[in-house]
């Protein structure tokens, strides 16, 4: 019998030099970025899962628009949806998005409170 090779785990860097697949993919995640509601939807959804309801009452859009928002999202590949029943729970596809939310919202935070940037 023998043993299973230890996982690697995943990179949190890429150095890499991306391709035009990767440069329209990455241009279409920051797209889906570029949207405020779509924004403050993903940012909600650093904190963990969250069902369509949970995010129509706190962003205080309309289910349809939430709705419309999140299907975009899952096609960009940056959100996923678990379905338990009739509930569904959509979450970040991973660290990089949740990284790139939280750095694009900590840069405009510098940017609106005139903090000095990071080094």
């Amino acid at each position: 019998m023998s043993e299973a090779a230890p996982a690697t785990p995943p990179s949190l860097d890429h150095p890499r030099r991306p391709d035009a697949a990767r440069l329209r993919h990455g241009a279409e995640i920051f797209s889906m970025l570029g949207e405020p509601t779509r924004l403050e939807l993903l940012w909600l959804m650093t904190e963990g899962p969250r069902t369509v309801s949970d995010l129509v009452e706190t962003v205080g859009a309309s289910r349809t628009s939430v709705s419309q928002h999140l299907a975009k999202l899952r096609h960009a590949g940056v959100v996923d949806v678990l379905r338990e029943g009739r509930t569904a729970h959509y979450s970040l596809r991973g660290g990089h998005v949740e990284r790139l939310v939280r750095e694009g919202l900590n840069h405009a935070d510098h940017v609106i409170s005139g903090e000095d940037p990071h080094i």
